[in-house]
């Protein structure tokens, strides 16, 4: 796969760059990232509930799905990779570098996730560690009043970690008092637009909406505004397995995006289950597979557990 290298890998990074990017998108240049930073984002919401397993309650569940299932890359702040993660060797990390919780609401407060962790720390930890850590990701919310302090950060992050060869994932959410719409097509793309000025690989954006409906035809805008930068769609809440995968598939195929990032819909159902969910997500997602090829995979597996 040939990959558009930025100009601010220095040339001897270049192969670690490829190799990172390799190892994230499994040789394809499509992304499935397997989000777990949902521990700060949602609290524990997200992880205890009537339509949630069990399983989900300790956060190892995270690292044992990772581990057995197809994924691009699993996705949590460093502290819990450090906890987990040398029991499972085998995972392909990315650290997000920023973080905040759902508690104080736009209403009360524009939202500023501030720097936790700094691409030099993720360095030091990944020569240490000897863990598999191929990149670092960072959220921005366009809109809100700190924006050109999320900015700045996140600007410097995938500088710096462009210099050690690492991939930059940025999280681009609209929000705020000055925003109407987060959902709207037009900012959705432009808020990518963003996140290519600063030169990430790749931006997560929740998908567009019109009329309260969500369209592959509405993501193009944003894929087009992204330009080299690709896009990866959220998964949201959980929802059905078949009308996941159709939406997914629709991302890629009809709107260009370059994969997804996928928490909820994956760690909410029991070990098996999200295993299976995966490897059907990682068919569609990596290896091209259709949504009748991705779903007998996820139904086939079950039957065998």
């Amino acid at each position: 796969m040939n990959y558009s290298i930025p100009a601010d890998v220095p040339k001897e990074m270049h192969d670690v760059f490829v190799k990172n990017m390799d190892r994230m998108t499994c040789g394809s240049g499509k992304l499935f990232l397997f989000a777990g930073d949902q521990k700060v984002e949602h609290l524990n919401n997200d992880f205890v509930g009537p339509d949630v397993s069990t399983d989900d309650a300790d956060p190892e569940h995270l690292f044992r799905i990772a581990s057995q299932s197809n994924i691009g890359v699993f996705a949590a702040q460093l502290g819990l990779i450090a906890r987990y993660a040398p029991t499972y060797p085998n995972v392909p990390y990315l650290i997000k570098l920023n973080a905040k919780s759902d508690l104080i609401k736009t209403d009360q407060k524009d939202p500023y996730s501030a720097t936790w962790t700094r691409v030099e720390d993720v360095v030091q930890f990944k020569d240490q560690s000897g863990l598999q850590v191929v990149g670092v990701g960072y959220t921005i919310f366009p809109g809100s009043e700190f924006e050109s302090q999320m900015y700045a950060e996140a600007a410097e992050h995938i500088f710096d970690a462009h210099q050690h060869g690492l991939v930059s994932v940025i999280w681009a959410y609209p929000r705020g008092k000055a925003v109407t719409n987060e959902r709207d097509p037009h900012l959705i793309a432009g808020v990518a637009g963003i996140a290519a000025s600063m030169g990430a690989d790749f931006v997560k954006v929740n998908p567009p909406q019109r009329d309260g409906k969500i369209s592959a035809d509405l993501l193009k805008e944003t894929v087009a505004a992204a330009g080299n930068t690709k896009v990866i769609c959220a998964g949201g809440a959980s929802t059905n397995v078949k009308q996941f995968l159709q939406t997914l598939y629709d991302q890629i195929h009809i709107a260009g995006c370059a994969g997804n990032a996928t928490g909820r819909n994956i760690h909410q159902k029991s070990l098996s289950d999200a295993v299976n969910f995966c490897n059907a997500i990682y068919a569609l997602t990596v290896e091209g597979k259709t949504v009748d090829e991705a779903m007998n995979i996820y139904t086939d597996q079950r039957h065998d557990n």
